[in-house]
């Protein structure tokens, strides 16, 4: 496979959710803004979070469960993916991990010729609509790529064909602070067995090996693969020590004050723990994976 001059930048985080509503007001309630929904042509809907250095969140749910049978069916291997993650690990979680790309076409030919693609490739359209109502159309082009002793987490690369050309500015101000995606933090008993595909994925050859894990610094975010050890340690998460496969876990948001942020928590009455520098906020209805903040400068 082809390796870029710098590792490939995290675009976004597919996060499955049973409710779409449900989502928007877990997300709301932890300090974040939520955009309105938008739809996919292939029965899908998502409100998603955007921040400040270009990454952002996307919940995810089914709106048209014919419509997205109908397309699994045609081979839309996205919707093939959510049906099978929402069937083997639940409703709602952390099915996708997205790096941005210029020319998907180009990532499909490099991940069929390492033997890593993980799919046809997906293109569509969709529309977009700012919180004060401007509209406009956002077209998108993706290349799957897979590990198949992993079928629990989903990888691929994202090139926006054409953007909303509409301010986004007050989509990316956030309550709590957040100013984007620090880092990305992914299970497996044994990490260092996933080295390669995750070196091809994001283009990094450089990795920091130690005691619990591997850890990765692609274009923009951390992406860790910690062992049962490394997810108590740092997280105070439970692993299953013998349930091999990636399974993408939890992620990290830098925020401006982590002492506003909990006192926010506290009075939304939502519980979260202090592990180490994070705050650590454990699933819940329409949040399907952990979240930590960590404080960063503005």
């Amino acid at each position: 496979m082809s390796i870029t001059q710098k590792p490939r930048v995290i675009d976004h985080l597919v996060l499955p959710v049973i409710d779409i509503d449900v989502a928007r007001a877990r997300y709301e309630q932890l300090g974040f803004t939520v955009a309105p929904n938008g739809t996919h042509p292939f029965g899908t809907e998502n409100a998603c979070v955007f921040f400040n250095d270009d990454t952002f969140l996307e919940p995810i749910a089914v709106a048209h469960r014919e419509t997205c049978e109908a397309a699994a069916l045609k081979g839309n291997t996205f919707v093939a993916n959510d049906q099978a993650y929402r069937f083997r690990r639940g409703q709602e979680g952390f099915s996708h991990l997205v790096i941005k790309t210029d020319d998907a076409s180009a990532d499909h030919k490099d991940y069929v010729k390492a033997a890593i693609s993980g799919g046809s490739m997906v293109r569509f359209s969709r529309p977009f609509k700012t919180l004060e109502g401007k509209r406009d159309k956002a077209s998108f082009k993706l290349a799957f790529a897979a590990d198949r002793r992993a079928p629990d987490a989903g990888f691929f690369a994202c090139e926006v064909v054409s953007a909303p050309r509409v301010d986004q500015t007050a989509l990316k101000t956030h309550a709590n602070g957040a100013q984007g995606l620090l880092e990305v933090v992914i299970s497996e008993p044994n990490p260092s067995d996933f080295q390669y595909f995750l070196q091809d994925f994001l283009d990094q050859r450089e990795m920091d090996n130690n005691s619990f894990g591997i850890e990765f610094e692609s274009g923009n975010t951390k992406v860790s693969v910690l062992s049962p050890d490394g997810m108590r340690a740092f997280y105070g998460l439970e692993a299953e020590k013998n349930e091999r496969g990636l399974r993408l876990t939890a992620y990290v948001i830098g925020v401006v004050d982590l002492a506003s942020v909990e006192a926010h928590l506290i009075q939304q009455r939502i519980a979260a723990s202090v592990f180490g520098d994070k705050l650590v906020v454990p699933p819940s209805a329409g949040q399907g994976c952990t979240i930590a903040f960590q404080e960063v400068s503005a």
